[in-house]
């Protein structure tokens, strides 16, 4: 089912596939609900499962101005609802971001909470010398970004970030173009989020109060800061909390190892004693 939803004053697409317990996944920058597209028929023979491109993101409506992530945790909060309360989330990136501030804010909502790689970057301690040339070198990235972007220079500002700060050199171009066309259809919002001043902070003391549980995730292959924000999340939970370390996987395991990224989910949240629907 494909529909739309009108949310906090805003229009957002949706889709649910499958029955059982509701499961909503949330994608990261840049892109869109399809991101999910290769787990989604794996994840259904279990749950009923809601995918959405958030607010500015491809068929969803563009809000006029600044916003900022708290938007998104209310969006989320409604489509949630909208399945049936509680619900399992699994998140990616700035998803992940969004479902754990919603996490602080509403924990009655979410039964689970899987989150792969938030950048929470404003919870990283400027102590971590290890990480702060990379942080920096990253920073820089991310400002040559922004800066294309504010200069209304999309498809550069895109470029930048493909083969800058999340692949590497060259990546742009072997890209298929209707990816690339995506990708800078949506860079707009990757400009409002980062002018939010609170986009890469999460109150960890609120977090402590989530009861839980919670899997967070990052990828073999992903930057050093990744696991030490993982970390300091899982530290917070205190013990609520499953660490888990993607071999092969970067920062989007959904589309690089789709079939395991499904199975690992679905086995979490039957670990838990929450039942997916029979046969899945």
């Amino acid at each position: 089912m494909a529909a739309r939803a009108r949310v906090n004053g805003l229009a957002l697409y949706y889709e649910i596939v499958g029955e059982g317990d509701p499961l909503v996944l949330v994608h990261g920058s840049w892109v869109d609900h399809e991101t999910w597209q290769r787990v989604v028929p794996l994840l259904a023979r279990s749950f009923r499962v809601l995918v959405y491109d958030r607010r500015g993101h491809s068929r969803s409506e563009r809000p006029p101005g600044q916003g900022g992530r708290r938007q998104d945790e209310d969006d989320l909060a409604s489509l949630i609802e909208l399945l049936g309360a509680p619900a399992h989330v699994a998140a990616n990136s700035f998803g992940a971001s969004t479902a754990l501030g919603l996490a602080t804010r509403r924990p009655e909502l979410l039964r689970t909470l899987t989150a792969h790689e938030p950048p929470l970057m404003g919870i990283v301690d400027d102590g971590d010398r290890e990480l702060r040339p990379v942080l920096q070198a990253m920073e820089a990235a991310l400002d040559g970004v922004l800066a294309a972007l504010r200069a209304g220079e999309d498809r550069e500002g895109a470029r930048r970030f493909v083969d800058e700060v999340v692949i590497g050199p060259g990546a742009w171009e072997r890209l298929p173009e209707r990816e690339r066309a995506l990708l800078t259809a949506n860079a707009s919002t990757f400009a409002d989020e980062h002018g939010d001043p609170d986009w890469a902070r999460l109150d960890l003391a609120r977090l402590s109060a989530f009861p839980g549980p919670a899997l967070l995730t990052f990828g073999s292959e992903s930057p050093p800061w990744f696991p030490v924000i993982v970390g300091k999340l899982a530290t917070a939970l205190d013990g609520r909390a499953r660490i888990r370390t993607l071999p092969g996987d970067g920062h989007v395991p959904h589309l690089t190892h789709p079939d395991r990224y499904a199975a690992d989910l679905t086995a979490f949240i039957r670990s838990i004693g929450v039942r997916p629907v029979a046969g899945g």
